[in-house]
């Protein structure tokens, strides 16, 4: 049966007053206040209800309180353990949550209750759902201003260990073994007694760590060799090919080996940078991949609104508008389309999107534009400086070239699949950058030629050594505060969870905490002027 009170419902007696006036205000003007006026409403009840009876079974938590619980748990970076603690007996959680009955089924919540809860949310994607609700009516009511947005991206780390090349062998081959004798201990049996030795004894694992540099490759082999055989030995059985761990065995034996003809040595290891950064990291955590510039994990993108007003700006909300978990090897060129469409479809879209280098390919610019959107990142690559480029040519106004970089007007433009503009052959023949000079000699005249796209770069390049644009960009710097900030405030960098169904609940709402804590200080700073704001 489902529980549900509705956080808008009035009670004729204030449960609260027995709350001293300082007291209270102090939980209204803070986070519990904001959390159970605006966030606790908010929450998408309905998506999760539909996965219970509404007529059998035995009644559910209070699914309100229960997933305003979920949110504040990662806010406040608790443990499930802390989370029952803080359910019972913390008063703001009382208050935020709604929670006024004292009685056991009002203020204790059962760990069992708080799994299976994450693991609907997890399973359905639910917490896109609630982090929308949440954000959408805190840029309602605290009518942010959503035309000027910037996007970047953090690395995040789930909790498994770091391995090399003969660790993740190894612990394939333990967590198939262990996983074949719990399951299909005829098959087991069948396995080469001195393959389980190796692997299964109680310091088998511990072994293989402790290998010496100089015998690193050779126990490599050895290792690549084990795996291939088990593969070979059961890849005509059903029922264990569709065992996770038998599919992780092939997976590394694809990501790392070559296959040979030869019956001797039909395993050839890969040389370390022929392994694809979207490969195996750890067997314990499969949707981790790497990163050549910050190593194992996934990344979150993150956008969010920002103020470029200095005398607003204090008083203004920046609200976090988007995030998404992805592997860690996905490159930041990809987030950009992603991110448009998600707050396109709830109103949010911005006018102004300000990102790194690796957002702003033509592309990008391109599909941004498309959707009314100016999107300002520095164009990626060089210009070689012993050179002139299109960069070095006089442009009018309107964006024409109009003079070569020594003051000649060209001849005449063509405009065809590419762009073809002449210059007098006595002009450039003369001419003492020549050599340094892009045009090409042609049958009558020195050209020109560049497409739309190499045109629209070099006018990008142009534009960026503005002060115009470097006021405008000067802006961006700011979301390494934030991310700096959703990292000290919820401990998103190093997580407790495996897996990038959890990893992404976690990171997602912990996102809505830190607009949470934003949203609380403004409105305190509103309440209260002038008072120091001190928050947890």
């Amino acid at each position: 049966m489902i529980k549900v009170k509705d956080p808008n419902q009035l009670d004729i007696f204030d449960p609260w007053a027995f709350l001293s006036p300082k007291r209270r205000q102090l939980l209204d003007s803070g986070w519990p206040g904001l959390f159970r006026e605006h966030i606790l409403p908010s929450i998408p009840v309905d998506k999760v209800s539909k996965f219970f009876n509404a007529t059998f079974g035995r009644p559910t938590k209070e699914l309100f309180s229960t997933l305003g619980a979920l949110i504040l748990q990662q806010t406040f970076d608790f443990t499930d353990e802390e989370t029952v603690q803080q359910y019972a007996f913390n008063i703001q959680w009382h208050y935020s949550l709604n929670v006024s009955e004292e009685s056991d089924s009002a203020k204790y919540i059962s760990l069992k209750t708080l799994w299976n809860s994450r693991n609907i949310i997890t399973q359905n994607n639910i917490e896109k759902d609630i982090f929308s609700a949440g954000t959408d009516q805190l840029a309602q009511v605290f009518k942010v201003n959503i035309d000027t947005q910037r996007i970047d991206s953090v690395h995040i780390k789930s909790n498994m260990r770091r391995l090399g090349r003969i660790s993740i062998f190894s612990e394939s081959i333990h967590k198939f073994l262990k996983n074949l004798k719990r399951g299909q201990k005829e098959q087991f049996d069948t396995i080469d007694k001195e393959i389980a030795d190796r692997y299964l004894t109680k310091d088998a694992l511990g072994c293989f760590s402790r290998v010496k540099p100089s015998k690193s490759k050779k126990t490599l082999s050895e290792v690549s060799r084990d795996l291939f055989d088990l593969v070979q030995q059961f890849k005509g059985c059903p029922d264990i090919t569709r065992m996770n761990s038998y599919q992780l065995l092939e997976r590394v034996l694809h990501e790392h080996c070559h296959l040979t003809d030869d019956k001797d040595n039909p395993v050839e290891l890969k040389k370390s940078k022929d392994i694809p950064s979207d490969s195996l990291q750890n067997p314990s955590d499969p949707d981790a991949s790497y990163s050549g510039h910050k190593g194992q994990g996934f990344q979150v993108q993150v956008m969010e609104t920002f103020c470029d007003d200095e005398k607003e700006k204090k008083q203004s909300l920046n609200l976090i508008t988007h995030v998404e978990v992805e592997p860690a090897h996905e490159s930041d060129a990809n987030a950009i389309v992603p991110a448009i469409e998600s707050v396109e479809e709830r109103d949010l879209k911005p006018k102004e999107l300000q990102a790194d280098s690796l957002y702003g390919s033509d592309d990008n610019c391109e599909i941004a534009e498309e959707h009314g959107i100016e999107l300002i990142a520095p164009t990626m690559g060089s210009v070689d400086k012993d050179k002139l480029s299109i960069t070095d040519f006089q442009f009018s106004p309107k964006g024409e070239i109009v003079a070569c970089p020594q003051g000649n007007a060209p001849v005449k433009v063509k405009k065809r699949k590419k762009i073809s503009i002449a210059f007098s052959a006595t002009s450039c023949q003369n001419c003492p950058e020549l050599s340094r000079c892009p045009v090409k000699k042609g049958k009558k005249y020195y050209y020109l030629r560049f497409t739309d796209k190499e045109m629209r770069i070099a006018k990008r390049r142009l534009y960026e050594h503005s002060d115009e644009f470097k006021d405008r960009y000067r802006w961006r710097a700011g979301v390494e505060a934030t991310m700096s900030e959703y990292d000290r405030r919820t401990g998103v960098k190093h997580l407790r969870v495996r897996g990038i169904k959890a990893v992404r609940f976690c990171a997602t709402l912990k996102a809505l905490g830190v607009n949470i804590f934003r949203a609380a200080a403004v409105r305190a700073a509103k309440m209260m002027p002038g008072e120091e704001l001190c928050w947890a």
